[in-house]
């Protein structure tokens, strides 16, 4: 019987942490991996790409505990989050605010593993980013694009894997194009999300992407979708990518519009939405398996 109360103990701060949906976790890690294979010092050092994968799971793991918190009084009543583990109160907020430390000290004590020539770099931009990755959660109820405000956490996630690799960011238009690619996946994609729960938060007076551009939207998605494509493509270009990577990022961008395409469709159910989500992570996959290849 105690051994089952550990169980649900362990499963349910799995649930706070998202690590029971791999595809929440890689669709950062994806654009830390396309900054880190654009980069002029790529491929990087097996070592670098772990300490930033870790990073970047732990960070993640950050934002996740620090949604749950804004938001457990609203999770409760909205169809897809209902189920959380705050909202359900099967975990207690002092746990989370005590998990939410130790995840930051984690990720501090990564940056102090990273090559000592980018550490004060990373340091500064980390702690730049903990004010919008810890703010997004609120912004639904005073923004109307809190989707955009996710788009600049998830920039970081360029900024940082770049510094860590070269300890600078005068990337130039390279990196440029990469960090302005990830932000208008990342709206795309989380426009798309945040169409699950569009009724409920019409509902309960929130604020989304999905919601202000109203018919718009799926319009708004695919041209975000194709500037990331076009700015990816004019990333590796410029780096002097080899010619295997332009057919698998032909493929990408294809597939990309494509889900638009289909999305717009089909019946607007919870698990269309939640299936594009996870197909935008085979594509951005996608395109990072073409940059490894044009890297060798």
């Amino acid at each position: 019987m105690k051994n089952l109360h550990y169980q649900r103990k362990i499963f349910h701060l799995l649930q706070l942490l998202r690590w029971n949906k791999p595809s929440g976790r890689l669709i950062l890690l994806i654009p830390a991996s396309w900054s880190l294979w654009l980069a002029p010092s790529a491929p990087p050092d097996i070592t670098l790409f772990t300490l930033i994968m870790t990073g970047g799971i732990l960070v993640s793991g950050v934002g996740c505990i620090a949604n749950d918190l804004w938001d457990r009084n609203i999770d409760s009543r909205v169809e897809r989050t209902q189920n959380r583990p705050l909202a359900q109160k099967a975990i207690k907020i002092r746990t989370a605010l005590f998990l939410l430390l130790l995840l930051l000290l984690a990720s501090l004590q990564i940056i102090f593993l990273l090559p000592g020539s980018s550490q004060i770099l990373c340091l500064s931009l980390a702690i730049v980013s903990l004010v919008p990755i810890l703010l997004y959660p609120s912004a639904k109820r005073w923004f109307k694009y809190p989707q955009a405000f996710l788009s600049l956490c998830w920039g970081f996630a360029v900024l940082i894997p770049w510094a860590a690799s070269e300890s600078t960011l005068n990337g130039g238009l390279v990196l440029q194009c990469c960090w302005l690619a990830t932000m208008l996946w990342t709206f795309g994609f989380d426009t798309v999300y945040a169409m699950a729960d569009k009724e409920d938060d019409k509902k309960l007076g929130l604020n989304s992407s999905a919601i202000t551009l109203g018919k718009k939207a799926f319009g708004a998605v695919s041209l975000c979708y194709g500037l990331t494509s076009l700015l990816i493509g004019t990333s590796a270009s410029v780096t002097g990518i080899g010619s295997i990577f332009w057919p698998i990022w032909f493929l990408a961008s294809i597939g990309m519009q494509y889900e638009v395409f289909s999305l717009k469709r089909s019946k607007k159910h919870t698990t269309n939405f939640s299936r594009h989500f996870i197909n935008q992570v085979v594509l951005g996959s996608l395109i990072l398996f073409g940059l490894i290849l044009g890297n060798t």
